[in-house]
Formats: structure tokens, sequence, C-alpha cells
């Protein structure tokens, strides 16, 4: 063979939208471009186009109207197998070594069947708990029945999802995650050989010199879609039981959108809502916070965690999925699982400024470590192992981190 990098075909579920999928989809062609490497990057965008730049081919399709809402700016397109004879040709013409796919959306089951029917093999990375997901949403909408229906419908349904994407995973040579916990259930699950993909965080964006702030209130904050599965209604609960401990100085301020924006309005007294921010305005926002609430069970890894960490800003997450992998428990941030648990660490917090300011370096620090470029330098170094594409192994062309699969 020649002595080449692999040519890596991407489906990815979002790209465009304003999510940690998005972030890392982008994140990752612009690690191909900087590198020069062969990228073919398929998602769903504003029109049906084909672009050529450099070594980067980009093919966006346009999602119909008969789509399903998933989200506030997530859908999945019942019609998608239009897009296939057009984007299939152009995967065809540029010769991929491999498919990698984002999970069983409308753009990666694209992929799976356009790497099958090229003969090419294919790759798929876990970037969300869709089973944890449509079991809460599925016990939202069961709300009129009594509490132990909804939740056994909710773990039923949670089950059932988990089996049919794990079905869909087990179809891919190699698998990819964004945490040790999730590394080895894919594994266990599907016996494939499974790596880290991690995460990475831009640290000129987010700084802690972009803080504008002043004044004596608290500043909470919150990053993220407002949505069931990020269980954001904890913020009402740790607002109340922080004026249960006498503080009042305090506010939140909670960025994003989604459906539960109208009930936190109604129920968090002291917020601010600044809708969906981007670039240097999101940067301004997380600088200007004291400490970040993460309230989510169901994220696997959590940008946002990284992206207040790298503005300064210590992290109060749960003890459910990937942010706790993110945190140096009473270094750079805590794990609290109850609203009373989160309120009495806060105000511990609050009490004590010089430990605050400890943290805010500590945290600092913390995100100062993880790399994008580290990232996807240890995904190619995956893709080699697995597939053995050529004589000389990509470390060759990138500085490479050696990463051991499970399996």
């Amino acid at each position: 063979m020649t002595e080449r990098p692999p040519r890596v075909a991407f489906f990815t579920d979002a790209f465009h939208e304003v999510n940690g999928v998005a972030n890392t989809s982008r994140q990752f062609e612009a690690f191909a471009r900087r590198r020069e490497l062969p990228f073919f990057s398929c998602h769903a965008g504003p029109a049906d186009q084909c672009a050529v730049e450099g070594s980067i081919t980009t093919v966006e399709w346009v999602r119909s109207s008969v789509s399903l809402r998933l989200e506030a700016d997530l859908y999945f397109d019942l019609r998608f197998h239009r897009h296939r004879q057009r984007i299939g040709e152009a995967l065809a013409a540029f010769e991929p070594d491999l498919v990698h796919v984002t999970g069983p959306s409308d753009s990666g089951i694209l992929g799976a069947l356009l790497a099958h029917q090229l003969r090419v093999p294919l790759v798929a990375s876990w970037h969300t708990q869709v089973h944890e997901y449509g079991g809460r949403r599925l016990e939202r909408v069961l709300s009129p029945l009594p509490v132990s229906w909804r939740r056994a419908a909710g773990r039923l349904a949670e089950r059932e999802i988990l089996r049919w994407t794990l079905r869909f995973y087990s179809f891919a040579r190699v698998l990819y995650a964004p945490n040790e916990e999730l590394i080895r259930m894919l594994h266990e699950r599907t016996g494939k050989p499974a790596y880290l993909m991690s995460r990475g965080v831009d640290t000129h964006l987010f700084h802690p010199e972009r803080r504008t702030a002043s004044g004596d209130l608290f500043t909470l904050g919150y990053a993220g879609r407002l949505s069931p599965e990020k269980n954001v209604r904890m913020l009402a609960a740790i607002e109340r039981e922080l004026e249960k401990l006498g503080k009042d100085r305090f506010r939140f301020l909670i960025v994003g959108h989604g459906r539960e924006q109208e009930w936190l309005q109604a129920n968090v007294r002291r917020a601010e809502f600044p809708g969906v921010l981007r670039g240097e305005a999101l940067a301004r926002a997380y600088a200007d916070m004291d400490a970040f609430v993460f309230p989510s069970r169901t994220d696997t890894f959590g940008n946002v965690i990284l992206e207040a960490q790298a503005s300064g800003v210590p992290a109060f997450v749960t003890s459910g999925g990937g942010p706790k992998f993110l945190i140096q428990p009473s270094v750079s941030g805590f794990i609290a699982d109850e609203p009373a648990e989160f309120a009495r660490m806060i105000a511990d917090l609050m009490d004590a400024p010089g430990k605050l300011q400890a943290m805010r370096s500590a945290a600092r620090a913390n995100a100062s470590r993880q790399s994008w470029d580290e990232v996807f330098e240890r995904v190619y170094e995956g893709y080699e192992r697995s597939f053995r594409l050529s004589e000389r192994p990509v470390s060759a062309r990138l500085r490479t981190v050696p990463t051991r699969p499970v399996g």
C-alpha cells in the first residue's frame, strides 16, 4: 500500500446546530482541513450542494417537510433515502477507506447504508444517550398517569431503545465513545473494539479575561438545551434550597433555548435568559459566571463543562453520565445529586472567596489540557490500528498519542 493517511467519510447527526455533536463535527472537519487530510463531510444543511475545497469534500442535503422534530433544532427526515443516489455517487468518487457515523440518525443510517453498498468499513461513535432521552420524554408525555405507571413505561422504553440502538452500533467494525463507562458498555454489549473519542475546547475563545461582571451578586450559570433530559427543572429547586440557607445575593444566568424555557421563566425567580449565544458573546457569558451548574444525568460528555472551566468557572455536576469525568472534586468542581446537596456546596463556595479563586485557577488549568488536535489524533490512531490502512502508521503524518481500545 502507499503511505497515506486514511480517506475518511464522516456522516454526522448535526453540524450547523448549537449542540455538542455539531461542535465536535465542526472541529473534526476543521482538524482535517488544518492537517490537509482527505475528508468527506456529509450532513444536513440549508441547500443540496457538493463542494471541494483543498482536501475537504462537503456534501450537504436539505431535510424534507416530512421530518420528525426531536428537539428545537434537531430533526429526523423520514425521506432521507431520496438523497442516497446523489450522495452515493459523490462518496464513490471520493473513494473512502472508511465511513464514520455519529449515530442512528437520518444521516447516520444513510452513511451506514452507503458503507455497506460500497463495501467500506463502518465506524460509529456514540454521542447521545438516546435511550435515556426517550424514556424521560415518554414519562413526561404520560404525566397524567400514576407515577409508578409512568416510571415503568419509561424504563421499558429505555431498555427497548437501547437494544435497538446497540443493534445499529453492532453493524460497525469499530466504535468510539466519549467516556470510559460507555466504552466498556459498548464493548460488552457488541463485542466490538471501542476507543475513546473525547472532546476539546478553544481556550483562546473561552478565557477568564473576558469577564466583565461587577457587583456582589454571585452568578450561577447554565448553558445548553433547555429540555427535559437535561434535568433543568432542578435549577428551580436549587434556588429554593439556597433561599432556605439564607442566601439572597445570587442570580442564575441561563443560556440556551428549548421546550422547558417557559417553565423555567415562571419558576426560577432570580434568573436572566439571554437565549442562544455564540462566539464572543457566549465566552463573555461564561466568564461572568462564578459557578456553573449542570444538573443533567444523561450527557455522555458535556462540552459546556470544558467551556466553563476554560473561562475559569468551577462546575457543579451530577454523578450520572460523562460530566463527572471532567472535574476534580473539590479542586475544579463538585459532584452532587440532590438539590439540597447542590445548594449546600454552592453556599459554602459563596462564603469562601479564597477557595473560589483557587478553584477558578484549577478549572482553567484543567481545561487547558484538553486539546481538540489531540482528540482527533487519537481518533486517527484508532483508524490505523483497526484497519491497517497503510504500511506506515498515520503517526508518520500526525503527532499521535497512543490509545488502547477495549477489546
